[in-house]
C-alpha cells in the first residue's frame, strides 16, 4: 500500500511538471540566446537594456547582410527571415522599454537619444536592401515588416523625447 502510494505520487509530480517546465521555456525570448537573455536580465537600467537590445538589433542586421553576401547551402531562405524577425523583436523590445520608462518617470534620455540614431542607420540599411538587395523575393514581406517596425520605434522615440522630462537645471547662487 505504501509503494502504491509512493509511486502515485511520484506519478503526479512527473504529470505537473511539463507545464512549468513549459512556462519557464517561454519567459525566454525565442531570438535571444540565454547568454544574451542573461545580459538583459542582469543591466540594471532600463538605459542600458535599450542599449543591448539594439546592440542586439544591429548583430541580426549585420548576421542578415552577412548570410545574403554567403547564402548557406540549406535553408537560406528560413535563415534570413528568422534574422529580419530576430532583428524586429529586439527593436520592438527596445521601444517598449521607452515606454515603460516614460510610464516609471525613470531617466531614459541616454536610451531616447540612442533609439534615435539607431534607428536612422538601421533604417537606412534596410531601405537599401529593400530597392536593390539580392533575392528579394525570399524575404521581401518580413524586409516591409522591419521597416514598420524601424520606422515606428523611430517616431516612438522622437514622442518620448518630448514627453521626458527635462534634465536638472544647476542653479548658481
Amino acid at each position: 500500500m505504501k509503494i502504491k502510494m509512493q509511486l502515485l505520487l511520484l506519478a503526479s509530480f512527473l504529470l505537473a511538471a511539463p507545464p512549468f517546465l513549459h512556462a519557464r521555456a517561454q519567459q525566454q525570448r525565442d531570438y535571444l540566446s540565454a547568454v544574451e537573455a542573461d545580459k538583459i536580465r542582469d543591466a540594471e537600467t532600463v538605459n542600458e537594456r535599450i542599449k543591448l537590445f539594439l546592440n542586439f538589433a544591429d548583430d541580426r542586421l549585420k548576421k542578415f547582410q552577412y548570410e545574403l553576401g554567403h547564402p548557406s547551402s540549406n535553408r537560406h531562405g528560413d535563415m534570413l527571415n528568422s534574422l529580419l524577425n530576430a532583428y524586429v523583436g529586439c527593436v520592438d523590445d527596445a521601444a517598449d522599454l521607452i515606454q515603460l520608462g516614460l510610464e516609471k518617470q525613470d531617466n531614459i534620455r541616454q536610451g531616447i537619444d540612442l533609439m534615435t540614431s539607431r534607428t536612422k542607420e538601421f533604417l537606412a540599411v534596410l531601405e537599401k536592401l529593400s530597392t536593390d538587395g539580392p533575392e528579394r523575393d525570399l524575404y521581401k514581406d518580413n524586409l516591409d515588416d522591419a521597416i514598420e517596425g524601424t520606422r515606428d520605434a523611430m517616431n516612438d522615440a522622437e514622442k518620448a523625447k518630448k514627453k521626458v522630462a527635462p534634465p536638472p537645471i544647476r542653479r548658481k547662487n
